[in-house]
């Protein structure tokens, strides 16, 4: 028989036992299905952040300072701001980024998941970056830094539910000190409580303040593209290690390297889950292997009767590896169509979710044709793979023995 025979032949063994060829193909379908699930959502994943970060701009450069570096060796804002300045080439701003713990009211409403930020006048050229984008206002200036002045800039959440839409002007208390808001954020996906439209930027000599210190150590920067951000970054590296004489009292990290290191993260995540989906699919090779072997067992009589009319031991073994392939292929086309319907209907959710989260990027998460092939190629090959066995055992079978079998 040719390749074409034995595949029908195959393919009817299969509709002739739909329960048990089903439950047969359990494993690799369960497998297939992870797989492309796990794929689908990953790439997803990466898009997103990868539109995320692209909304970061190329010429944003992050850098934490731990401390102090031993005796009088550090920092402040007023050397960061004279760095700049020394190098107007590769550096056109930078901000420190202070997180406040402050007790935010407004009237007798308290709002306990407000996030409030401490930045200076240069965070207005890097607001969209991080999904702020002035409705109506002004960003806070470099006076309002220098003179500690109670002003504020409010986002969206905080505008249409403790002002009704009216914010601009009105006073909002942080800590018992009353600010005037004069600028309020566009809205910026959904707006609810604890999103990234529940927010508050305050000059940050203000949230030292606040917070009970005289400096921060977060600061972000900005370059004039991509093509300086790494002359940026090296320059700020340099500075700081003059003053530290060591590696270990700082952190840069540009937002190309911020975009390579959450894809090798994914990455490492995704290669982690697709191994343990592995393990079903190699369950699933060993179901097809157990009942290739009960198979070879119930058409004995039938292995004989094919060799006392000439079949020869390949033609028997290649009979029962493309049924065992065909089962597995089958499983495989099951898996890669019930795994795309999965994660077509968690994408959907998953961009419900990410927009509450105060994201603005759309999670569009789709199996990729590298994923679907190599997935359908891996079904197939443990079908063979974990079919040969069963078929060489058909294919060593005596005539004469066969043909006695009961």
């Amino acid at each position: 028989m040719g390749v074409g025979q034995n595949f029908r032949l195959a393919i009817s063994s299969l509709m002739t036992s739909k329960v048990r060829a089903f439950l047969t193909m359990l494993g690799i379908i369960i497998g297939v299905a992870a797989v492309i699930v796990i794929t689908g959502l990953g790439s997803g994943m990466q898009r997103m952040m990868n539109e995320q970060f692209e909304q970061l701009g190329a010429n944003l450069i992050q850098v934490t300072v731990y401390g102090r570096g031993g005796g009088s060796r550090f920092v402040d804002t007023d050397d960061m701001y004279r760095l700049v300045e020394e190098n107007p080439d590769y550096l056109t701003g930078v901000t420190p980024y202070i997180m406040t713990q402050t007790l935010v009211r407004s009237g007798t409403e308290e709002f306990d998941h407000t996030s409030v930020y401490g930045v200076s006048e240069d965070f207005s050229s890097m607001a969209s970056a991080f999904g702020n984008t002035l409705q109506e206002g002004r960003f806070l200036q470099y006076l309002d830094v220098q003179r500690k002045q109670n002003v504020c800039v409010v986002g969206a959440y905080i505008n249409e539910t403790a002002f009704g839409g009216n914010a601009l002007g009105q006073s909002i208390s942080l800590s018992g000190t009353h600010y005037t808001i004069v600028g309020v954020l566009a809205p910026s996906g959904d707006v609810t409580e604890g999103s990234g439209n529940d927010v508050i930027y305050i000059p940050y000599t203000n949230a030292c303040t606040i917070n009970g210190t005289s400096e921060t150590d977060l600061f972000m920067f900005t370059c004039p593209g991509e093509d300086t951000a790494a002359v940026a970054k090296q320059i700020i590296d340099d500075y700081l290690y003059s003053v530290y004489l060591s590696e270990d009292y700082y952190y840069t990290m540009t937002s190309a390297e911020m975009i390579t290191m959450m894809n090798m993260m994914i990455n490492i995540m995704m290669s982690v889950l697709i191994a343990i989906a592995a393990i079903s699919l190699l369950v699933g090779g060993i179901g097809i292997m157990n009942i290739m072997l009960v198979s070879v067992s119930e058409r004995t009589r039938e292995i004989g009767i094919r060799k006392s009319l000439g079949a020869k031991r390949r033609d028997i073994r290649l009979q029962f590896v493309i049924e065992a392939g065909t089962t597995s292929a089958v499983g495989g086309v099951i898996g890669i169509v019930f795994g795309a319907l999965v994660t077509g209907i968690a994408s959907p959710i998953l961009t419900g979710m990410m927009t509450g989260m105060g994201g603005t990027g759309s999670f569009n998460a789709a199996p990729t044709v590298g994923a679907v092939a190599i997935a359908f190629g891996v079904s197939v090959g443990i079908g063979v793979l974990f079919g040969y066995l069963p078929a060489n055992k058909a294919a060593k079978l005596n005539p004469i023995d066969a043909l006695r079998y009961e």
